[in-house]
This record gives C-alpha cells, sequence and structure tokens, in this order.
C-alpha cells in the first residue's frame, strides 16, 4: 500500500502563567548542564528577562546579536560563542528571529559543511549530522510565528538578498515554555504584527490542497482563536488569559502548516528581505488579496471556516473580517504603508514563485499572479483580483 502522506506532530509544550520558573529542571531533563540563551537586543534588556535568568539555576552566557530578520552573519557569531563558551545546548528566547536564530544555531555548531548547503529543497536535509545538533529549549516571548513547535529557522542569505528556509527535523525543540505573562509587555505593534502571522499559518494551512485531516482541524482552530482573542489582547495589554490563547494559536498555526503555506508567505518572504519589513505585518498587509486571488479553489473550506467562527457569506464573509480585523488593530491596508517599493513587483515575483511556500497555494502561484498580488497590496485595489 502507498505511502499517501507523512504526519509529524510537535514536541512537549508547557504553557501557563509562571511556567517559565521551571526551566533549570527543564535543561537537566534533556541534559543540558550549560546553555547559551539566544535572544534579541530588544528582550535581553527588558525585566522579562530576569524572570527567565530566576527560573535557571545554571551557569548561562547570553548571546543577542540578533537583527529583527536574521542574517547568516548572525548564525555565524551565534556558533562561535556556542563554541566559545563550551556550551551543551541551546535556551531560545523571543520572539520568531530569536528563535529562528537559536535553533540555526543549534544545527550548526558541530557540523562541517556550510548552512546554505542545508536549504528546505529537495532532500538537503539529509545532508545534515543529526548527531551534531545541540537540543534546544524554546521560549518564545511573542504570540505568533510557531517557530518554538517547527522545524526550520528563516535565515537571510545577504550575498543573495534572498530569506532562505533552512530545515532539518532534528531542529524542533526538544521543549516549549509558553509563559504568556512573558508577552504582556510587549509594544503593541509586534502584538498586533505577530498575531496576524498566527493567523496567516492557519489561514494558508486550511487553504493548502494537501491531505492532512488533522492539521486541518488546528487550522481552523487556529483561525478561531485568533480572531476572537487578538482584538482582546490588542485592547487591553495585562489579558493574560487572552494571551494564553494567543500562544496556543500561535503553535497550532505552526504545527497546522505542515499542510502547506501559500502565496502570503511566498510573497513576505521577498518582500522582507529587500525591505526588511516585519514578516508578521507583511503577512497581515497581504492577507486579504491572496485570498482575493485565491478565491476560486477556497470556496468550501472557507465556508467551513465561516461556520465554525460564526462568519456569514463564505469566502467574501471571510474576507471582509480580515478586513475589518486588519482597520480595528491598526495594519496597514497598503505594502507601500510599509515601505515597499512598488517599482520591484518584477524582483519579488520572480522570488515569490520559486519560494517553497509558493508550493502550497491552492492556485498555481505563476510569474503574473505573484506581480498582480504584489500590484493590488501596493494600490489597495483588491477588486482587480476579480470577484468569485
Amino acid at each position: 500500500m502507498s505511502v499517501l502522506s507523512r504526519w509529524s506532530f510537535p514536541t512537549e509544550i508547557r504553557i501557563g502563567a509562571g511556567c517559565v520558573a521551571g526551566l533549570g529542571d527543564l535543561c537537566r531533563r534533556h541534559h543540558i548542564e550549560r546553555p547559551l540563551i539566544v535572544t534579541d537586543p530588544g528582550f535581553a534588556d527588558l525585566p522579562a528577562m530576569a524572570v527567565v535568568l530566576a527560573g535557571i539555576d545554571l551557569p548561562v552566557s547570553i548571546f543577542q546579536d540578533v537583527q529583527p530578520n536574521p542574517t547568516g552573519s548572525n548564525i555565524e557569531a551565534g556558533v562561535a560563542a556556542f563554541l566559545a563558551g563550551g556550551h551543551d545546548g541551546v535556551i531560545a528566547v523571543g520572539g520568531g528571529s530569536a528563535l529562528d536564530a537559536g535553533k540555526c544555531v543549534a544545527l550548526m555548531a558541530r557540523q562541517t559543511r556550510p548552512m546554505w548547503d542545508f536549504e528546505d529543497v529537495g532532500d538537503n536535509w539529509t545532508r545534515v549530522d543529526p548527531e551534531a545538533i545541540a537540543p534546544v529549549i524554546a521560549v518564545p516571548t511573542t504570540a505568533g510565528t510557531g517557530s518554538e513547535v517547527g522545524r526550520a529557522g528563516v535565515v537571510i542569505n545577504q550575498a543573495e538578498a534572498r530569506k532562505v528556509i533552512i530545515f532539518h527535523p532534528g531542529m524542533l525543540p526538544v521543549a516549549v515554555l509558553a509563559d504568556p505573562e512573558l508577552t504582556v509587555g510587549l509594544p503593541r505593534v509586534l502584538t498586533v504584527g505577530t498575531g496576524m502571522d498566527a493567523l496567516s499559518h492557519s489561514l494558508e494551512a486550511i487553504c493548502a490542497p494537501g491531505f492532512h485531516p488533522m492539521a486541518l482541524g488546528v487550522g481552523m482552530e487556529g483561525c478561531r482563536l485568533v480572531f476572537e482573542h487578538l482584538p482582546r489582547v490588542a485592547a487591553n495589554p495585562g489579558d493574560v488569559e487572552s494571551r494564553m490563547q494567543m500562544m496556543a494559536a500561535a503553535a497550532m498555526g505552526a504545527v497546522a502548516f505542515q499542510r502547506g503555506l501559500g502565496a502570503m508567505h511566498a510573497l513576505s518572504h521577498p518582500i522582507g528581505a529587500m525591505f526588511d519589513t516585519h514578516h508578521g505585518m507583511t503577512n497581515a498587509v497581504v492577507m486579504p488579496y491572496v485570498l482575493q486571488a485565491n478565491a476560486s479553489a477556497i470556496g468550501d473550506v472557507m465556508e467551513r471556516l465561516g461556520a465554525y467562527c460564526g462568519i456569514a457569506g463564505g469566502t467574501q464573509g471571510v474576507i471582509a473580517r480580515v478586513r475589518e480585523l486588519r482597520t480595528a488593530l491598526g495594519v496597514p491596508d497598503t505594502l507601500v504603508e510599509l515601505g515597499v517599493d512598488p517599482t520591484a513587483v518584477d524582483r519579488v515575483a520572480a522570488a515569490a514563485v520559486v519560494d517553497p511556500s509558493a508550493a502550497g497555494n491552492p492556485t498555481p502561484l505563476t510569474i503574473d499572479r505573484a506581480a498582480g498580488i504584489f500590484v493590488a497590496a501596493c494600490t489597495g485595489r483588491i477588486e482587480d483580483l476579480g470577484v468569485t
């Protein structure tokens, strides 16, 4: 009997207010005695870092040279810090950038090949020496990327000016501590941007054509949680319960996109690499335009999502809800408002169609289709994509 699909679900997740206090015991359980904390400068100086450190009764060093869109040079510097300190594991603390960087540092700490050899293309992942991967414990401080339950990291190849997905199953963190109290001080713009990123993961996953009914169900609930709880968190940053629900939604989105992603991510990856835009906010801007462009192929699943989330009107109803949510949260309507140059259409479209996420789009992402979505997202003219 042939294998129709291969499914993989993630790691141990501890979620709840105050759970980060058990970090030291968790390290010892996974034989980490000298961890390197990988984080970003924005978090390293916040009071929440003191809370994280209070939960670790082990000798640690902190590496914080991680840009908002991590680069290959950031990973190289992190590996140098890992080796110089004689570390045996990584605690990745922060948003998606810090988590991706931490996983890549752990992957590369003792490899003999360059990181770009492990780009998520074909079977490149088999080039990795799995025994050389250091264990990672993930402590997310945003609710969006879901990198804490992912097996990849996104890094900018500076020489080629493009975002590259580095993948290996062994990059999956051995454990996750999702403490919503660590997200309370997050600036509103990052709460919104990361939350919309979580929505993009679940939305694209349920629209992808792959056969993965478990991920489809997870993605449906992930969408519902964001629709319900992101507005609450934005309105009341101290709502720990809704922040916990958003952390669950973020992890669920990343689990769901095992089913596939699509044009939202295929476009946001090159846009972020070229214009240094926030990944989640970029996804938020292109979201309704991609849904509209895919309308002919997603009617059934949008009907089901609408029935589950109390949204009438099928695909157009979901698009309207997304646009209402963006307006309420202050998300820009166009890419130009993010600082994107609309004349870059040819470069963005050419990069989008070869991005690994493009393969999961429910309609073929041709250069013309990618260019059309990009132009509409720059002008705000969603009607130019047609109504189905």
